[in-house]
């Protein structure tokens, strides 16, 4: 099999695993802080997704929410949320997500989310498109800033070295009168801003399995993803901004308080 069937049939097992236990009941454990939480679905997902990987890619490195590391001296390297979104699934809200990106050479060749109980796949691989369910998909044409629709995410612990409280550049954008939403799940609000649904979402201190499906998908879908100061953007970056292109600059400013 080819890297991208195996990455469409590791993604869609998991997320007939996340399907199939939805409002269930589970085991949930904490990690760091209390509503930091993980599940035995999250678990037997990445096992799942990790197995599959290995049966015909054994050579390859994988990095895992939950399992953390499994490094060999490869060119790939696959990067795996099993549920992003899990307090939304332990809670019952049917916005969460499996999501896996691969690698190659450090590069991002493709990327796959998958919400099940929506039925929404996203699938994007490099200089071919972004797509939802098979159909191509691009970001929004909006260029007013005033009337776009925004979304975000608070991380559980606030970062020490951000240089604003999340909470005050939060507020810029409300204050303006801007409608920005708050879903849980990073990987959705990426894939939606990549189909249209939001022009912009910006959020600190995710994770690589947070972002690298999403931030591909993004792109592919012609839009842009940045750092907080503009530059470019690594999936280990701590600061994600993700925009149409057309409103980019006018989020950095307002991320930024600049005039």
């Amino acid at each position: 099999m080819e890297i991208a069937d195996v990455l469409k049939t590791a993604t869609l097992y998991a997320g007939n695993i996340i399907q199939s236990h939805f409002n269930g009941s589970f085991d949930i454990a904490h990690k760091e802080g209390i509503n930091n939480l993980v599940t035995e679905i999250d678990l037997l997902c990445e096992q799942k997704i990790i197995a599959t990987i290995k049966q015909f890619f054994p050579q390859h490195s994988i990095i895992s929410e939950e399992s953390g590391k499994h490094i060999q001296h490869s060119e790939y390297q696959w990067i795996i949320d099993p549920i992003d979104g899990t307090v939304n699934f332990a809670h019952g809200i049917p916005l969460c997500c499996v999501s896996i990106g691969v690698l190659h050479n450090n590069e991002l060749l493709c990327g796959a989310v998958y919400n099940p109980m929506m039925n929404e796949f996203f699938y994007a691989h490099k200089g071919q498109g972004a797509t939802l369910n098979g159909n191509k998909i691009s970001v929004s044409s909006k260029t007013d800033f005033d009337k776009a629709c925004l979304v975000t995410g608070f991380p559980y612990k606030w970062p020490d070295d951000s240089k604003e409280h999340p909470i005050k550049v939060f507020e810029r954008f409300i204050q303006q009168g801007l409608p920005v939403r708050r879903l849980g799940s990073a990987a959705i609000d990426l894939c939606w801003v990549a189909c249209g649904r939001f022009d912009g979402f910006w959020e600190y201190n995710l994770s690589p399995w947070d972002v690298a499906a999403g931030y591909l998908i993004v792109e592919e879908a012609g839009g842009k993803v940045s750092a907080f100061n503009g530059s470019a953007y690594s999936v280990y970056d701590k600061e994600t901004l993700a925009t149409n292109g057309h409103i980019h600059q006018a989020m950095l400013d307002k991320i930024n308080n600049s005039r």
